[in-house]
């Protein structure tokens, strides 16, 4: 790992990953859909906002006719344990499709399990996931369509290729370890 230089106040750290692994990797995960969901045209639905570099990068390696879709989804607050809403939905119809929830990190689950319960009741064909980075050791819900994973990674907070703490760092293209220096006592990453 080496770190970047002139991060603010010292908080965005280390490289973990390379823009060039990344790359290599999302390449594979695009063929693999692609061979997948050939003559399938899949729709390929991403959560807003660190999701949307991932979903960039992958639908440019996915050589099969495909569509985009977004939502944007935000936690519960005020009393609610855990919970997610959805403050913008799919635009078009699901029924008969075959979808794929694009995700930028799975780790306890909860998120992806709301998406697959929210969109598996508006009749598609299939429903699976690609995830860029997954936690399966803080996983809390086991029944989930994970087809494809870019990497496993420790339990690390992480900024860059989309992540975003605060919304800084996201533009950043390699993927960086947070520092605990410099990070409010609530840091979570910025969905």
């Amino acid at each position: 790992m080496r770190s970047e230089p002139g991060s603010e106040n010292g908080a965005v750290g280390a490289v973990y990953l390379t823009r060039a692994e990344i790359g290599a990797r999302v390449a594979e995960l695009g063929a693999e859909i692609a061979a997948d969901y050939a003559g399938l045209d899949p729709v390929l639905i991403a959560p807003l906002k660190s999701s949307l570099v991932f979903l960039a990068d992958l639908t440019r390696q996915i050589p099969v006719p495909h569509t985009l879709d977004m939502v944007e989804i935000a936690p519960y607050t005020e009393g609610r344990d855990g919970g997610v809403r959805l403050l913008k939905d799919v635009d078009a119809p699901l029924t008969g499709r075959h979808v794929v929830l694009v995700e930028d990190v799975v780790d306890t689950g909860m998120t992806l399990h709301f998406l697959c319960k929210t969109l598996s009741v508006r009749g598609p064909a299939t429903l699976a996931a690609v995830t860029l980075l997954d936690r399966p050791y803080r996983r809390l819900v086991e029944a989930l369509p994970l087809r494809y994973i870019g990497f496993t990674v420790p339990d690390e907070l992480f900024a860059g290729y989309g992540l975003g703490l605060e919304e800084r760092w996201r533009a950043l293209p390699d993927l960086h370890v947070v520092s605990p220096i410099a990070l409010p006592d609530a840091a979570t990453e910025a969905a």
